[in-house]
């Protein structure tokens, strides 16, 4: 990487913590999200490599990171990574600081044997110069199903340790929610997203050994947003144990596994998922990317 004047660029420094603590602090002043909660979660994704330039006064000026994220897309395996903490301080940008620790980010993925790349972001015409391309996401709607069967329930708290363990195992030997687009391992990023959803509610199903991530919608609507567990139990079993007959239920991921159908309405929102990948590799049916595995 070319020197620039008052700035080196730095990789694979996680461990040191003041180099942590850096980039901590440029992702709260460009998103207001404090990343510092995986410290008590278990740490970030150890599969991470953050690519940056730091200034002379050792803070991170500009950021991009890759890590594992395999995939099931097509009910096929992709040996895929993901991009994430892509950021530069606004007095700094417009210099090329972003596009050096992009394509630093790049070529690791390359030299790693990635079969894809994928990303979320905002602002995609940043991306389509690196061969990104967007993937359209959908919600899935529809009534709710009746005649589940009912089970024993536990409430889950993302700050008891207990908990913690629990949910940490499933999340290892978990099945993927979907076979049209889910990863296949996603616990650290399941956890982050957990402790910045004040809404959130995490029951778990002890027959099926399953926990239920879920949200009240709007006009006492479910919204579903991911079910972890090595099975995963019919959404009209789910609705029975968590004793609720919704109006309407919203899944905010393919409902391939949940023995419903639901109509799938495109996704307006401002986040898009981007995928780098030869040919033409895309899912095949509507599908969307859980919110808890959100990147």
């Amino acid at each position: 990487m070319p020197d620039r004047k008052g700035l080196s660029f730095r990789s694979d420094y996680f461990g040191d913590g003041a180099a942590w603590r850096a980039l901590a602090d440029l992702l709260k002043d460009i998103f207001g999200i404090d990343v510092t909660v995986m410290d008590r979660l278990g740490g970030p994704d150890p599969t991470t490599m953050p690519f940056a330039w730091f200034d002379d006064a050792g803070r991170c000026i500009a950021n991009i990171s890759a890590f594992s994220l395999p995939l099931v897309i097509n009910g096929t395996f992709v040996r895929a990574a993901g991009l994430q903490s892509g950021a530069v301080r606004p007095e700094h940008r417009g210099k090329g600081l972003y596009r050096d620790v992009m394509e630093a980010a790049l070529r690791h993925c390359d030299a790693e044997g990635f079969e894809a790349v994928a990303l979320l972001t905002d602002t995609p015409d940043l991306y389509h110069r690196h061969g990104f391309r967007t993937l359209a996401q959908h919600r899935f709607s529809g009534p709710a199903p009746a005649g589940g069967r009912d089970g024993p329930l536990r409430r889950l708290d993302i700050g008891s340790e207990v908990d913690l363990t629990l949910l940490g195992r499933l999340l290892d030997g978990r099945r993927p929610v979907s076979d049209r687009f889910a990863p296949l391992r996603q616990k650290e990023m399941f956890l982050f997203n957990a402790a910045l959803m004040p809404d959130l509610r995490l029951d778990l199903m002890e027959e099926a050994n399953a926990v239920i991530a879920w949200q009240m919608g709007e006009d006492d609507g479910f919204d579903l947003l991911d079910v972890v567990g090595a099975r995963i139990p019919s959404l009209a079993d789910i609705l029975a144990s968590l004793h609720l007959a919704p109006a309407r239920v919203t899944m905010h991921f393919a409902p391939d596994h949940l023995v419903w159908a639901g109509t799938a309405v495109p996704d307006e929102g401002d986040m898009v998922l981007m995928l780098r990948a030869a040919g033409d590799l895309a899912p095949e049916q509507p599908f969307a990317l859980s919110p808890m595995a959100a990147f």
